[in-house]
C-alpha cells in the first residue's frame, strides 16, 4: 500500500485543491493495481480543513502539535501501522501532478526527492525576484532540493533511520541526511515537478515562504 501524508495547519483556502491533485494521481496509480490511502494531519486547525478533508473522503489525524515534523512523523506513523509499503508526502499548499505516485515508484530506489515550481507568481514579486529565483533553482535531474512538498520514502528505508524527527524546520532536510548517512539509494529528478504556493504567509516557518522572502531582501 503507498501511503500520501499531507500535513496541514489552517490550509482551508488550498487544501481542496490539493487534495484534488492528489486523488487523480491516486486514481493514475490505482489503474495498475496500487493501493493508495491519503492521510491529512490536521495540526492545531481552527479552519474549515477538517470539513474539506471530510468532503474528499480522506483519512484525517488531528493533532495540537504546532510543529510540522511530529506532524509529518505522526502521520507516517499511522499509515505504517495500517501497512504502508512507500511514503508519498507533500504539503497542503502544494499540486502534485498526476504521474506524481508512478513517477516515484518506477526508481526502485530508498527515496525519491523531487523539484517544485511556483504555480502562480503573485503581483508583488515582481520581475526581478523570479529571475533570481530562477537562476538559483535547479530544476534538473541530479538537483541536489529536498521539499517536503515532494518526497516518497520506502517504508523499510524510512524506520531504518528513525523517520521524521519532531523539528519545527527542515525535517525533510535532516530525513534525507539521515538516508544518505545510512547508504540509501536516492533519487534526484526533476520528472514529477510539484506546483507549490509563492504565498508570503507560509505557514512552517523556513520553509518555501521564509526562502523567497529571504531572495526578495537580497534584491536591490
Amino acid at each position: 500500500m503507498i501511503a500520501v501524508v499531507i500535513p496541514a495547519h489552517n490550509e482551508a483556502r488550498r487544501l481542496g485543491h490539493c487534495l484534488k491533485a492528489v486523488q487523480a494521481a491516486a486514481a493514475q496509480a490505482a489503474l495498475t493495481g496500487l493501493q493508495v490511502n491519503i492521510l491529512v494531519v490536521l495540526d492545531r486547525c481552527s479552519d474549515a480543513s477538517l470539513a474539506i478533508a471530510r468532503r474528499h473522503g480522506v483519512r484525517t489525524l488531528e493533532l495540537s502539535a504546532g510543529n510540522v515534523g511530529i506532524a509529518r512523523r505522526a502521520g507516517a506513523a499511522l499509515m505504517l501501522e495500517r501497512g504502508a509499503q512507500w511514503l508519498a508526502f507533500t504539503d497542503a499548499d502544494s499540486r502534485v501532478p498526476r504521474h506524481w505516485l508512478l513517477s516515484q515508484l518506477q526508481w526502485r530506489a530508498d527515496a525519491v526527492c523531487g523539484t517544485v515550481h511556483v504555480e502562480r507568481w503573485q503581483p508583488w514579486h515582481g520581475t526581478a525576484l523570479r529571475r533570481l529565483y530562477q537562476e538559483r533553482y535547479q530544476a534538473r535531474e541530479g538537483h541536489r532540493h529536498i521539499h517536503g512538498a515532494n518526497l516518497g520514502v520506502c517504508a523499510k528505508a524510512y524506520q531504518r533511520v528513525g523517520g521524521f524527527q519532531p523539528l519545527p524546520a527542515h525535517e525533510d532536510v535532516q530525513l534525507v541526511l539521515a538516508l544518505e548517512a545510512d547508504g540509501a539509494q536516492i533519487v534526484w529528478t526533476a520528472q514529477h515537478s510539484v506546483a507549490t504556493s509563492s504565498r508570503r504567509d507560509s505557514r512552517a516557518r523556513q520553509g518555501f515562504g521564509d526562502y523567497l522572502n529571504g531572495l526578495l531582501g537580497q534584491l536591490p
